[in-house]
């Protein structure tokens, strides 16, 4: 009986428990939504709204920006502020005394690494360079670590030296400091010494025969100028949608970014080709550093913080290349956005120290050149337009104002397409590619800033040259097994990941009406979903994506 009693009261125990549990269990979701709508009240919503104030301060700064320096570039075009009305410009005369040291004796470097498809545009171009020969030196810095592409360059180079040119070539069994190493080596050679100034041209850049006669006597008679900066035009913008985009981006920066800080404080930052400095400016300043992948930038805010002017001329315009494929284009921009922000990071103590310059041209430095377009720029685009206006979708307690969705978006994207009228039709289609791109310039501004894994990451703009037009039909059509391995080599999962968090947005947005911010974000998402698996830019048989 005793052991009867016993298994009724176990029996009992396990009832009243499992009953407890059950109560327990049904009233668990109620719980965790109660704890889910004290943090969303207490702490989600709270965070949201101040990351919508920061982003709709920083569109405001980036406006303010846009609208400054272009008020500054239409003021230069209406009033026909050119160059040569600014700044002594003469060209130079024969002398029959003097003969050809009339003219200044002019270095011109072409760095390259494994340019198979481009190189003998480049030292074909610089070698017609109509300057007196005996007045010209070139120097081909080949750092290429594919033996063949160095015969054939080096092949080149002879061909132009019995043509009466005086070429080096140069390689290094080393890529210590990347292109600022090459040009920093060979610098130091003793040859240097006699000459004034040196044009800098990357291996897909063709400048026309009269660049240097256009160029350098601004240098000439204004010792003041350090550096003059010519326009880059692109020989292959009508390749695809993507190189049109870059056509509009880059035309921008040109006729607006660069006119606007020559036109203003005279400085801006020189783009490492399609250029000519002062040697004695880059002597007295130390020359190229290899600190950041961003070696152009570094020299040019240091020869102006020690006083030194930069002039732009647009109508000088450079032949060169964009990168067609989106794999080459997505490395190159890591480059530009985290080489900018790790060198702010590196300098604005120096900037805010600096003696030799006014206390605008450091603002200028600050807030404009770096802060203003090499950081929020980015964030804004990526964090504004990209999470937080999607993520707003889901708690329709937060407004934003049309202003900040709508008017100023607007108002920014028309201040920079307006550079390139031919393609204003594409203005659509170049607001989504951006606003994808972003998500990498503002990872790359943060690794910069961090000096996290990628900093000093470079990898070179790959080139296509003539391959697109020269390869054969049937070279397109690859083998059925090596297409698949290729498809899932184009997968980006970053970008697809953020196409699914904003097809849940825009889906919400759909389904309970809230802002009809969906006719905005579901583009936006088919953008990130077909980038994310490869849509973009050409595809080049034999391995280039």
């Amino acid at each position: 009986m005793e052991g009867h009693g016993f298994f009724d009261l176990a029996v009992s125990l396990d009832e009243a428990s499992g009953g407890l549990f059950g109560i327990a269990w049904d009233a668990l979701p109620s719980q965790i939504g109660l704890l889910w709508m004290w943090v969303r009240g207490r702490v989600v919503v709270p965070l949201v709204r101040i990351a919508v104030v920061l982003c709709l301060v920083m569109s405001i700064i980036l406006l303010i920006e846009k609208v400054s320096m272009g008020l500054v570039s239409l003021y230069v075009k209406v009033f026909r502020r050119k160059p040569e009305k600014i700044y002594k410009w003469e060209s130079i005369q024969a002398d029959e005394e003097l003969g050809s040291s009339a003219y200044p004796m002019v270095l011109v470097q072409v760095p390259m690494f494994n340019e198979r498809e481009v190189y003998k545009l480049s030292v074909g171009a610089v070698c017609s360079l109509a300057w007196p020969p005996d007045r010209l030196i070139v120097q081909v810095l080949d750092d290429s670590t594919d033996l063949a592409i160095r015969d054939m360059v080096r092949g080149e180079c002879e061909k132009w030296i019995r043509k009466g040119i005086t070429v080096h070539y140069i390689s290094r069994d080393n890529r210590n400091g990347y292109k600022a190493g090459a040009m920093k080596e060979a610098m130091e050679m003793d040859y240097v010494r006699q000459c004034d100034y040196v044009a800098i041209f990357d291996a897909d850049f063709q400048p026309a025969s009269d660049f240097l006669v256009r160029t350098v006597p601004f240098l000439m008679h204004n010792p003041e100028i350090a550096l003059v900066q010519a326009r880059w035009k692109f020989v292959n913008a009508d390749e695809c949608l993507m190189t049109k985009i870059q056509e509009m981006s880059l035309n921008y920066h040109f006729k607006v970014e660069q006119q606007a800080g020559s036109s203003t404080i005279e400085f801006f930052g020189f783009n490492g080709t399609a250029g000519v400095w002062r040697i004695s400016a880059m002597v007295a300043v130390e020359g190229w550093k290899e600190r950041t992948t961003v070696e152009d930038m570094d020299l040019a805010v240091r020869a102006s913080l020690a006083g030194w002017k930069f002039l732009y001329v647009g109508g000088v315009k450079v032949k060169n290349e964009l990168p067609s494929t989106f794999k080459a284009y997505r490395f190159q921009q890591h480059r530009w956005s985290c080489g900018p922000a790790n060198l702010f990071k590196k300098m604005a103590v120096e900037i805010i120290t600096a003696k030799k310059v006014s206390m605008v041209k450091r603002f200028f430095m600050l807030y404009n050149f770096f802060f203003a377009r090499r950081v929020i720029a980015h964030n804004v685009t990526f964090f504004f337009y990209c999470m937080i206006i999607p993520l707003s979708c889901f708690f329709p307690e937060i407004q934003i104002p049309n202003w900040g969705v709508i008017y100023i978006p607007t108002a920014i994207t028309l201040l920079s397409a307006v550079a390139t009228p031919r393609s204003i039709h594409l203005i659509i289609f170049w607001i989504l590619f951006e606003n994808v791109m972003s998500w990498h310039r503002c990872k790359a501004v943060f690794i910069g800033l961090t000096e996290a894994t990628r900093v000093n990451e470079w990898i070179v703009t790959e080139k296509l040259g003539d391959t697109m037009k020269t390869k054969p039909a049937t070279a397109a059509a690859a083998a059925p097994k090596k297409s698949k391995t290729k498809f899932w080599d184009r997968i980006h999962r970053d970008e697809i990941g953020i196409g699914v968090f904003l097809v849940a947005c825009a889906t919400y947005d759909f389904a309970y009406n809230t802002e009809r911010y969906f006719m905005y974000i579901y583009p936006l998402a088919l953008s990130f979903i077909l980038m994310g698996v490869g849509y973009a830019g050409t595809f080049v048989p034999g391995g280039r994506k």
